[in-house]
């Protein structure tokens, strides 16, 4: 992505790596000018490193390490400045400063307990285990686009939503981690073995198809329920939450999913636009 302000160049590979994991955002990117909101998009990136740290790392005790290091750094960054090139993006807007230091620290605090997490029980007690991550994020990310006192139940919930159905993406890739994207009663009900969850079978496509279902009734209620969307958040939701509906229809759910969405396109220019007029219209 070019346009971005800054002579570091670490940076900008942070943005890259947000961007190679969400090249839909590069559309959201013509609506959110990097140069005018640099921290728009430097959170977007923080959110995405941590993501990575939590998930992206297969040895606790080095994610661990590096989620220390990063409670560290923005318990220190209010008065610091920072010394990672995000924070200091972060840091350099007065948005910063706004933001209680609790609620910098919570997502990353959520993230290191949630390493101990095995597979949850049901689909509502995954849920109430990734919320106060993806929750947490969100409540970063609204407070920062719309003020803290802004509501942040719908952003955080389709916030949880999105990372339920990335992680069932995954279902093949993940089949031999502690925490399954199923939950042990889908599991259960279907008659699935860890090992059987990297092979494709009837069995397997009825319990993801059952699990989009869920997904899907969640995303409706997440919906209704009350704050604003960031226009990157609204974007991801959107296209998540359409890619769901797809292949909870599709005779092969999870080939469904793993084919994704298109990263370019009209109707994506459009959901963007739509999501940014109504970010405009919030914030005047």
């Amino acid at each position: 992505m070019s346009g971005v302000p800054t002579s570091q160049g670490a940076l900008q590979s942070y943005v890259d790596k947000w961007l190679a994991v969400q090249p839909q955002q590069r559309v959201a990117l013509a609506f959110v000018d990097p140069a005018k909101y640099p921290g728009h998009v430097a959170l977007a990136a923080f959110e995405q490193e941590l993501l990575a740290a939590a998930y992206g790392i297969r040895e606790p005790q080095v994610a661990i390490g590096k989620l220390n290091w990063w409670a560290e750094e923005l318990s220190g960054a209010a008065a610091s400045g920072g010394r990672h090139p995000l924070t200091q993006a972060l840091f350099a807007d007065e948005r910063a400063q706004a933001i209680p230091s609790e609620r910098w620290l919570a997502p990353v605090l959520a993230a290191m307990e949630q390493l101990e997490q095995g597979t949850a029980a049901d689909f509502a007690a995954q849920i109430a285990a990734a919320e106060p991550l993806h929750g947490g994020l969100a409540a970063l990310e609204t407070a920062w686009w719309f003020g803290t006192g802004a509501a942040t139940e719908r952003a955080a919930r389709l916030a949880t939503l999105t990372h339920l159905l990335h992680a069932l993406r995954r279902l093949q890739d993940d089949a031999s981690r502690d925490r399954l994207p199923l939950p042990m009663a889908r599991l259960a009900r279907y008659g699935l073995s860890r090992g059987q969850l990297a092979q494709s079978g009837e069995a397997r496509d009825q319990a993801i198809q059952a699990q989009l279902a869920d997904l899907c009734d969640a995303w409706r209620e997440a919906e209704r329920q009350p704050g604003p969307l960031s226009v990157f958040r609204g974007l991801e939701a959107s296209v998540a939450g359409r890619l769901a509906r797809r292949a909870a229809r599709a005779d092969d759910p999870l080939a469904r999913l793993q084919q994704g969405a298109p990263a370019t396109g009209f109707g994506l220019a459009m959901t963007a636009w739509r999501q940014a007029r109504q970010w405009r219209r919030l914030v005047g």
